[in-house]
């Protein structure tokens, strides 16, 4: 997939780290995010939710839900934009640990359970058929080109982003929340996924 780079209007993406940043002490630190979108959610404005969750070496430190600003009519429109969200918030997530001296193990890891997605994006040749896609397309494109993110399909079942998107009871979502909040082990000998 790198390789493939060298010939689309990605070849040469790198990650942008300012140069005043402090020289990075202390144990390293993986950046894992989980997205998901739900079409329609909300029935009035027709708008969908996106879904995020952030975590350093298995901890969770940030989530998001949301409405989208934008009217998506199919799932992968919305599943897309949510990518180009969660993607912006990784930049975000990055910088302030570049600031602060934490090391980086790597790049960061972003899993999404729409595998039409994860496949557009991780294809930097492949063809957008929906030309208002566009924009998030090139964003989520560009970092993986870059080596900043690694795009992963998941199934939905086990997405933890997805119990940020939909309407839930605690019985259906309990088993993909206790690892979460529950989680045994130290975290800075947590393998990357």
């Amino acid at each position: 997939m790198i390789g493939s780079t060298l010939y689309t209007c990605y070849a040469g993406a790198r990650e942008a780290i300012p140069e005043d940043c402090p020289t990075p002490h202390g144990n390293s630190v993986v950046t894992t995010t989980y997205v998901d979108a739900n079409l329609f959610h909300d029935v009035i404005s027709g708008r969908s939710v996106t879904g995020i969750l952030h975590l350093l070496n298995m901890t969770p430190v940030d989530w998001y839900s949301k409405l989208q600003t934008t009217i998506e009519t199919a799932t992968f429109g919305s599943e897309y934009v949510a990518a180009c969200t969660a993607t912006e918030q990784i930049h975000d997530l990055r910088l302030t640990l570049c600031y602060l001296g934490v090391p980086l193990d790597g790049p960061s890891f972003m899993f999404g359970d729409n595998e039409s997605v994860v496949n557009m994006a991780s294809v930097p040749h492949s063809k957008l058929h929906k030309r208002h896609n566009a924009l998030s397309c090139h964003c989520t494109r560009e970092d993986i080109a870059a080596g900043v993110t690694h795009f992963h399909h998941i199934v939905g079942t086990t997405n933890p982003a997805d119990i940020l998107s939909k309407h839930w009871g605690h019985s259906s979502i309990w088993e993909t929340l206790r690892p979460l909040l529950f989680w045994r082990g130290d975290p800075k000998a947590t393998p990357t996924p």
